[in-house]
């Protein structure tokens, strides 16, 4: 049996409703089948990825899409420890202007993107991390 791609976990850190739903209608907009899972600060975003507490029981994401300016938890400081605890964790930062992201190139992140996130940016982003091993699912568009 032949198996098609299988669909990524997103872990989205952001503390803004407002760009939470934006980048949430980027990736529908895209049909996509991946899962997203959303995290408010820092300290939850440590949190999801060691499965601690009430992240018990959830996937460990593929990708996670970060935001700089966290309550709690600095986004440059858990950058840093993605990279002490999962090194080959892909990360990419979301950013409010281009100008930031030669500056922040130091950080280890795999990608930027500036907010608001839209999808074809999104997408080449990911596209440009070497060596993922997985894409970005889409399902089927119905038929009319």
């Amino acid at each position: 049996m032949v198996r098609g791609p299988t669909p990524i976990n997103i872990l989205l850190v952001e503390d803004d409703p407002s760009d939470v739903e934006l980048t949430r209608r980027a990736l529908q907009r895209a049909k996509l089948q991946n899962r997203v899972w959303i995290v408010g600060d820092g300290v939850e975003a440590l949190a999801f990825l060691r499965r601690e507490g009430p992240h018990r029981s959830v996937p460990r994401p593929d990708l996670v899409l970060l935001d700089l300016k966290l309550p709690n938890l600095d986004g440059r400081d858990v950058l840093m420890r993605i990279r002490e605890e999962w090194q080959s964790l892909p990360v990419v930062v979301l950013t409010a202007s281009d100008s930031e992201h030669e500056r922040l190139a130091a950080l280890a992140a795999d990608g930027f993107l500036t907010k608001p996130v839209d999808f074809a940016r999104l997408e080449s982003v990911i596209r440009g991390i070497a060596g993922l091993g997985w894409a970005i699912v889409k399902t089927a568009r119905a038929q009319s």
